[in-house]
Protein backbone atom coordinates (compact mmCIF):
# COMPACT_ATOMS: atom_id res chain seq x y z
CA UNK A 1 0.00 0.00 0.00
CA UNK A 2 1.17 3.59 -1.25
CA UNK A 3 2.64 5.77 2.38
CA UNK A 4 0.46 8.67 1.41
CA UNK A 5 -2.69 5.94 1.61
CA UNK A 6 -1.66 4.31 4.40
CA UNK A 7 -1.25 7.59 6.39
CA UNK A 8 -4.71 9.34 5.58
CA UNK A 9 -6.42 5.61 6.44
CA UNK A 10 -4.71 5.59 9.75
CA UNK A 11 -6.06 9.18 10.10
CA UNK A 12 -9.19 8.23 9.39
CA UNK A 13 -9.08 4.45 11.61
CA UNK A 14 -11.57 4.88 14.63
CA UNK A 15 -10.60 2.79 17.46
CA UNK A 16 -13.19 1.35 18.95
CA UNK A 17 -13.25 -0.79 21.74
CA UNK A 18 -16.28 -3.43 23.27
CA UNK A 19 -17.11 -4.40 26.03
CA UNK A 20 -16.91 -8.96 25.78
CA UNK A 21 -19.08 -11.02 27.91
CA UNK A 22 -19.37 -14.37 26.85
CA UNK A 23 -23.17 -14.85 27.41
CA UNK A 24 -23.78 -11.92 25.27
CA UNK A 25 -21.32 -12.94 21.88
CA UNK A 26 -24.42 -12.27 20.30
CA UNK A 27 -24.84 -9.22 21.03
CA UNK A 28 -21.51 -8.28 20.34
CA UNK A 29 -21.58 -9.89 17.00
CA UNK A 30 -24.40 -8.10 16.21
CA UNK A 31 -23.31 -4.61 17.16
CA UNK A 32 -20.17 -5.25 15.17
CA UNK A 33 -21.78 -5.64 12.24
CA UNK A 34 -24.32 -2.74 12.45
CA UNK A 35 -20.90 -1.05 13.35
CA UNK A 36 -19.52 -2.09 9.81
CA UNK A 37 -22.73 -1.21 7.96
CA UNK A 38 -23.15 2.37 9.07
CA UNK A 39 -19.52 3.62 9.11
CA UNK A 40 -18.79 6.07 6.67
CA UNK A 41 -15.50 5.85 7.83
CA UNK A 42 -13.00 2.64 8.67
CA UNK A 43 -13.04 1.51 11.73
CA UNK A 44 -10.62 -0.66 13.94
CA UNK A 45 -13.11 -3.16 16.73
CA UNK A 46 -11.60 -4.57 19.28
CA UNK A 47 -13.67 -6.49 21.77
CA UNK A 48 -11.87 -6.33 25.57
CA UNK A 49 -11.97 -10.07 26.35
CA UNK A 50 -10.78 -10.58 29.78
CA UNK A 51 -9.00 -13.76 29.36
CA UNK A 52 -6.84 -12.39 26.60
CA UNK A 53 -5.49 -10.08 29.49
CA UNK A 54 -3.87 -12.17 31.86
CA UNK A 55 -0.97 -10.56 33.77
CA UNK A 56 -2.66 -7.20 33.08
CA UNK A 57 -5.88 -7.84 34.36
CA UNK A 58 -5.72 -9.42 37.40
CA UNK A 59 -9.01 -8.58 39.22
CA UNK A 60 -11.04 -10.75 41.00
CA UNK A 61 -14.84 -11.18 39.67
CA UNK A 62 -17.14 -8.85 42.45
CA UNK A 63 -20.20 -10.14 42.97
CA UNK A 64 -21.68 -7.04 42.16
CA UNK A 65 -20.41 -6.76 38.82
CA UNK A 66 -23.25 -7.57 36.10
CA UNK A 67 -20.47 -8.09 33.25
CA UNK A 68 -17.17 -9.42 32.45
CA UNK A 69 -16.30 -6.33 31.15
CA UNK A 70 -17.56 -3.79 34.09
CA UNK A 71 -13.51 -3.31 34.89
CA UNK A 72 -11.89 -4.05 31.75
CA UNK A 73 -13.34 -1.01 29.69
CA UNK A 74 -10.93 1.27 31.86
CA UNK A 75 -7.65 -0.24 30.53
CA UNK A 76 -8.49 1.10 26.82
CA UNK A 77 -6.38 3.82 27.61
CA UNK A 78 -3.36 1.51 28.33
CA UNK A 79 -4.35 -0.79 25.64
CA UNK A 80 -3.86 2.66 23.45
CA UNK A 81 -0.40 3.02 24.87
CA UNK A 82 -2.40 6.87 26.31
CA UNK A 83 -2.28 8.00 22.57
CA UNK A 84 -4.54 9.20 20.73
CA UNK A 85 -8.91 9.12 20.99
CA UNK A 86 -10.46 5.81 21.09
CA UNK A 87 -13.88 4.81 21.48
CA UNK A 88 -15.55 2.45 24.49
CA UNK A 89 -18.99 0.78 23.82
CA UNK A 90 -21.26 -1.63 25.83
CA UNK A 91 -21.76 -4.97 23.55
CA UNK A 92 -25.49 -4.80 24.28
CA UNK A 93 -26.11 -1.86 21.84
CA UNK A 94 -27.37 -1.56 18.47
CA UNK A 95 -25.62 0.71 15.81
CA UNK A 96 -28.28 2.84 13.53
CA UNK A 97 -26.39 5.72 12.34
CA UNK A 98 -23.12 6.60 11.11
CA UNK A 99 -20.61 6.24 14.24
CA UNK A 100 -18.18 8.85 12.58
CA UNK A 101 -20.80 11.11 13.16
CA UNK A 102 -19.97 10.40 17.24
CA UNK A 103 -16.48 10.24 17.08
CA UNK A 104 -16.56 13.73 15.11
CA UNK A 105 -17.81 15.07 18.27
CA UNK A 106 -13.92 14.95 19.95
CA UNK A 107 -13.10 17.98 21.65
CA UNK A 108 -9.49 18.47 23.45
CA UNK A 109 -10.60 20.75 26.33
CA UNK A 110 -12.20 17.16 27.77
CA UNK A 111 -10.35 13.74 28.52
CA UNK A 112 -14.11 12.11 28.43
CA UNK A 113 -17.07 12.19 26.64
CA UNK A 114 -19.75 10.24 27.25
CA UNK A 115 -24.23 10.69 27.33
CA UNK A 116 -24.42 12.08 30.92
CA UNK A 117 -27.69 9.97 32.26
CA UNK A 118 -30.31 10.87 35.05
CA UNK A 119 -30.87 6.89 35.51
CA UNK A 120 -32.17 6.04 38.32
CA UNK A 121 -33.20 2.29 38.40
CA UNK A 122 -36.68 1.40 40.27
CA UNK A 123 -35.63 -2.35 39.87
CA UNK A 124 -33.04 -4.44 41.94
CA UNK A 125 -32.30 -6.95 39.79
CA UNK A 126 -31.72 -7.34 35.83
CA UNK A 127 -31.07 -9.83 33.03
CA UNK A 128 -30.04 -13.25 34.34
CA UNK A 129 -30.62 -12.08 37.86
CA UNK A 130 -27.52 -9.78 37.93
CA UNK A 131 -27.85 -7.21 40.77
CA UNK A 132 -29.02 -3.67 39.78
CA UNK A 133 -26.84 -1.39 41.08
CA UNK A 134 -28.23 2.40 41.63
CA UNK A 135 -25.12 5.36 41.89
CA UNK A 136 -24.27 8.92 40.60
CA UNK A 137 -23.39 8.82 36.58
CA UNK A 138 -25.34 5.48 36.48
CA UNK A 139 -24.28 3.98 32.60
CA UNK A 140 -22.12 6.90 31.79
CA UNK A 141 -19.17 4.60 31.99
CA UNK A 142 -21.57 2.53 29.20
CA UNK A 143 -20.20 4.52 26.52
CA UNK A 144 -17.38 6.94 26.23
CA UNK A 145 -15.05 8.81 23.83
CA UNK A 146 -11.66 8.84 25.55
CA UNK A 147 -8.57 11.18 25.49
CA UNK A 148 -6.18 8.50 26.52
CA UNK A 149 -3.05 10.89 26.72
CA UNK A 150 -5.35 12.46 29.29
CA UNK A 151 -6.10 9.29 31.01
CA UNK A 152 -2.86 8.20 32.47
CA UNK A 153 -4.39 7.28 35.98
CA UNK A 154 -5.92 3.97 34.81
CA UNK A 155 -3.02 1.96 35.11
CA UNK A 156 -3.77 -1.62 35.06
CA UNK A 157 -2.89 -1.50 39.00
CA UNK A 158 -5.23 1.28 39.46
CA UNK A 159 -7.54 -0.57 37.40
CA UNK A 160 -7.23 -3.43 39.43
CA UNK A 161 -7.64 -1.96 42.83
CA UNK A 162 -10.05 0.78 42.77
CA UNK A 163 -13.58 0.38 44.14
CA UNK A 164 -15.43 0.21 41.46
CA UNK A 165 -17.83 3.35 42.58
CA UNK A 166 -14.53 4.82 42.32
CA UNK A 167 -14.10 4.00 38.79
CA UNK A 168 -17.83 4.40 37.22
CA UNK A 169 -18.25 7.87 38.76
CA UNK A 170 -15.03 8.96 37.10
CA UNK A 171 -13.11 9.49 40.35
CA UNK A 172 -9.90 9.12 38.73
CA UNK A 173 -10.17 12.66 36.91
CA UNK A 174 -9.64 15.47 38.30
CA UNK A 175 -12.84 16.94 38.37
CA UNK A 176 -16.42 16.63 36.62
CA UNK A 177 -15.26 19.55 34.45
CA UNK A 178 -12.82 17.38 32.49
CA UNK A 179 -16.06 15.06 31.36
CA UNK A 180 -17.69 16.43 28.11
CA UNK A 181 -21.36 15.60 27.42
CA UNK A 182 -22.35 13.66 24.02
CA UNK A 183 -25.80 13.50 23.10
CA UNK A 184 -27.98 10.95 24.21
CA UNK A 185 -29.19 9.88 20.46
CA UNK A 186 -25.51 7.95 21.23
CA UNK A 187 -26.89 6.19 23.94
CA UNK A 188 -30.20 5.33 24.52
CA UNK A 189 -31.13 3.25 27.32
CA UNK A 190 -33.92 1.02 25.93
CA UNK A 191 -37.38 0.50 28.03
CA UNK A 192 -35.46 3.25 30.37
CA UNK A 193 -36.23 6.15 28.05
CA UNK A 194 -38.84 7.19 25.83
CA UNK A 195 -39.42 5.08 22.90
CA UNK A 196 -38.00 7.12 20.15
CA UNK A 197 -40.25 8.43 17.47
CA UNK A 198 -38.14 9.09 14.78
CA UNK A 199 -35.44 6.54 13.07
CA UNK A 200 -31.69 7.89 13.31
CA UNK A 201 -31.92 9.67 9.59
CA UNK A 202 -34.42 11.89 11.42
CA UNK A 203 -33.02 12.57 14.93
CA UNK A 204 -33.70 9.68 16.39
CA UNK A 205 -31.60 7.57 18.84
CA UNK A 206 -28.52 6.36 16.79
CA UNK A 207 -27.00 3.88 19.14
CA UNK A 208 -29.57 1.70 21.45
CA UNK A 209 -28.77 0.14 24.62
CA UNK A 210 -30.12 -2.49 25.91
CA UNK A 211 -28.73 -1.95 29.82
CA UNK A 212 -31.76 -4.00 31.56
CA UNK A 213 -30.84 -6.69 28.82
CA UNK A 214 -31.72 -7.41 25.69
CA UNK A 215 -33.34 -9.57 23.04
CA UNK A 216 -30.39 -11.94 22.86
CA UNK A 217 -31.73 -13.46 25.99
CA UNK A 218 -34.47 -16.67 25.55
CA UNK A 219 -36.63 -14.46 29.04
CA UNK A 220 -35.69 -10.97 27.15
CA UNK A 221 -37.27 -11.80 23.36
CA UNK A 222 -39.57 -8.79 23.26
CA UNK A 223 -37.64 -6.35 25.75
CA UNK A 224 -37.64 -3.02 23.87
CA UNK A 225 -41.15 -3.73 21.58
CA UNK A 226 -40.28 -2.51 17.98
CA UNK A 227 -36.38 -2.25 18.87
CA UNK A 228 -36.73 -6.04 19.83
CA UNK A 229 -37.59 -6.56 16.06
CA UNK A 230 -35.13 -4.26 14.73
CA UNK A 231 -32.22 -6.37 16.67
CA UNK A 232 -33.64 -9.39 15.26
CA UNK A 233 -33.73 -8.08 11.91
CA UNK A 234 -30.04 -7.04 11.94
CA UNK A 235 -29.31 -9.95 13.36
CA UNK A 236 -31.00 -12.14 10.59
CA UNK A 237 -29.02 -9.23 7.73
CA UNK A 238 -25.81 -9.89 9.77
CA UNK A 239 -26.20 -14.18 9.11
CA UNK A 240 -28.22 -13.50 5.65
CA UNK A 241 -26.57 -15.91 2.54
CA UNK A 242 -25.97 -14.22 -0.90
CA UNK A 243 -26.62 -16.02 -3.43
Amino acid sequence: MPEPLRSRLMTQLIPIFIGYDPRERAATNVLIDSLYQHSSQPIAVTPIVAEQLTGTFTRQRDPRQSTAFSFTRFLVPYLMGYQGWAMFMDCDMLCRGDIAALWALRDDRFAVMCTQHEHVPGEQVKFLGEVQSAYPKKNWSSLMLLNCSRCTALTPEYVNTASGLDLHRFHWLSGDEEIGAVPDRWNHLVDVQPAPQAPASEGGPALLHWTLGGPWFRDLRTMGGPLAAEWFGARDDAMRLWD
